[in-house]
């Protein structure tokens, strides 16, 4: 099981399983000590635990712990199973449509910015508007339905006749889908999930406005791509190169200089990159040697 977790991150094209194992692994651990906490009588001391993956709705107490405006989409309910059941299936079926037309880092990137955006609007709304103020005396929020929300609504914002085969339903295209899920959200915004179904209206606008950014030509995820390559790399391990120096006449040296050879290792480094991210992607001299090896 571990080297199947550790083949899902060296994948290419593979980030909405990355997600899932995320999300599943954290679900496991905190419900290990939750079942622990309870039978050893350590139950504050899981509360502090939790509190640290659990968004507030007060935003002083958010001030508190900032980092949960991101850990609360990785952590779920451990009193309802089917709470991670249903957004892990969600974002199966929609991160790997949404995977197989613009790659694992924009799926990646959109996650975490459905994620922002939920809580970000739940906050607003619980902190502004008198209705929700008075009822902000719970503990917090968990789940990534938010994120999940934003992925949806994005795949169908840039498929929306692409069709889903449903239970009972037969085929339905996802627009309609996304639409249903929309509609019990907002129905839902004064029920008991307030502000889960808050969350997952501002995710759901963000999957909506991202795709249409992406449309026009900006990413609005290229940031947190940056960000997550910068923390990727530091944990690669750096491969020393040796340098050596011989004489070259100048016919040799013009036609070194006149190609970009490249290995069979460099090609397939250059072609998980295009999967990943696209042709334009690449730079000058990546193309160059995928255009040489393609000419053998």
């Amino acid at each position: 099981m571990l080297e199947e977790f550790k083949n899902a991150f060296t994948k290419p094209n593979n980030g909405h399983i990355q997600l899932i194992v995320i999300n599943v692994v954290l679900f496991l651990v905190l419900g290990v000590l939750f079942v622990f906490a309870r039978i050893f009588g350590f139950e504050e001391a899981f509360k502090v635990i939790h509190d640290q993956v659990t968004i507030p709705p007060v935003f002083a107490n958010f001030l508190t712990r900032p980092w949960t405006i991101i850990t609360y989409s990785f952590a779920h309910s451990l009193q309802d199973i089917f709470h991670i059941l249903f957004n892990m299936l969600a974002l199966y079926w929609f991160g790997k449509l949404f995977v197989e037309y613009l790659g694992s880092d924009k799926l990646i990137a959109l996650y975490i910015l459905g994620a922002l955006a939920a809580a970000s609007f739940y906050l607003l709304i619980y902190n502004t508007v008198p209705f929700f103020k008075a009822q902000s005396d719970f503990s917090g929020m968990v789940g990534a339905s938010g994120a999940i929300y934003a992925i949806m609504v994005g795949a169908a914002t840039l498929l929306p006749d692409y069709t889903f085969f449903l239970l009972f339903l037969g085929p339905v295209r996802i627009k309609y889908i996304a639409g249903v899920y929309i509609l019990i959200s907002f129905l839902g915004s004064v029920g008991a999930n307030a502000g889960g179904n808050l969350a997952h209206l501002g995710g759901a606008l963000m999957g909506f406005v991202y795709i249409k950014q992406l449309q026009a030509g900006v990413n609005w995820g290229g940031w947190i791509t940056v960000v997550l390559d910068w923390f990727k790399n530091l944990f690669k391990p750096q491969t020393k190169v040796k340098v050596t120096y011989r004489k070259t006449d100048s016919k040799t040296k013009s036609k070194a200089s006149g190609s970009s050879k490249a290995s069979q290792e460099e090609i397939d480094t250059i072609l998980d990159k295009i999967s990943d991210r696209g042709y334009e992607s690449l730079s000058k001299d990546e193309k160059e040697k995928l255009f040489n090896a393609s000419k053998k």
